[in-house]
């Protein structure tokens, strides 16, 4: 058990976790002014990116960079400099951070070293979305980007499908086209979509209708910008849908022969689909598929 009081003294540094504008430069609070200029180095997805920011605000704390691609190495050490006092700010390109970047990974980090991590509010692409869109605003399920390959992106959608919830999902401009397709195979062309462009920019707009009327609107039109995509729940759809035992009375080899005919999957695939169902290791489902009699 770790039981954080954020603002007691401390005796390792803080992990602050900063949102940044998703595009209004305004939309930046004067709290994350203050903290990015008071915290010892700041963690950034793309230093250069953020320099941009710190040089509008005149803050000149030193960064240092955390992405997707260096984040093993660096989590090791910014956790050195937490525990030896420093005070880190993590922020990402635009928006909350540690939503799709690897501050995650950082924050888990902190909490099993028991280093105090800070959520400062602010900027949010997903909420600034949603509350403007016109669709049920609660419940909502945030996804965020697809798989980028056609096969996967179908099993999520056709996961997602049977979501009653309000679904929220990202989408860069040159696989709008594609994922709309896509979304309308799965899901049928008449569920309400609302497409949410370029969010608190100049050109900021919003496209509502069906699935059908937006792909019409995206064949027909100059597709530029980030989207936020937010789409009307399945009113027929269950939050629990009915859990399939049929697995029950196979052996585990059984189950994961069964799944790698049915799935087209290879046995490595397999065998981790099998220990997710059966809430076994891996190692113990490898063992009794490869098991010599």
């Amino acid at each position: 058990m770790f039981q954080q009081k954020s603002f007691e003294v401390q005796s390792t540094g803080t992990l602050y976790l900063v949102p940044t504008p998703i595009g209004n430069l305004e939309d930046m609070t004067f709290r994350a002014i203050r903290t990015l200029n008071e915290v010892d180095l700041i963690a950034s997805e793309d230093t250069r990116n953020t320099q941009k920011l710190l040089n509008h605000f005149e803050i000149k704390t030193s960064q240092i960079s955390f992405h997707e691609h260096n984040s093993q190495e660096r989590i090791g050490q910014l956790i050195e400099r937490l525990e030896n006092g420093s005070d880190i700010a993590q922020v990402s390109d635009a928006g909350m951070p540690s939503i799709s970047d690897p501050g995650h990974d950082l924050v888990v980090a902190c909490i099993e070293s028991g280093i105090t991590v800070v959520p400062l509010p602010g900027a949010n692409a997903a909420l600034t979305a949603l509350i403007a869109s016109g669709l049920s605003p609660q419940p909502f399920y945030f996804y965020g980007f697809l798989p980028r390959k056609k096969k996967d992106q179908i099993e999520a959608l056709e996961e997602l499908n049977q979501r009653p919830e309000t679904v929220i999902l990202y989408e860069s401009p040159h696989r709008l086209k594609e994922v709309l397709k896509n979304m309308g195979t799965v899901l049928g062309d008449t569920r309400k979509i609302v497409l949410c462009r370029e969010l608190t920019k100049r050109y900021e707009e919003f496209i509502r209708g069906t699935l059908s009327e937006v792909l019409e609107w995206a064949q027909t039109s100059e597709i530029r910008g980030e989207f936020c995509l937010i789409v009307e729940g399945n009113s027929e759809g269950s939050l629990f849908p009915e859990e399939d035992t049929s697995w029950n009375t196979l052996t585990i080899q059984e189950h994961v022969q069964l799944m790698m005919e049915e799935h087209n999957l290879r046995s490595k695939e397999a065998i981790k689909e099998v220990a997710k169902v059966r809430e076994l290791k891996k190692q113990e489902v490898y063992a009794a598929y490869h098991e010599i009699d």
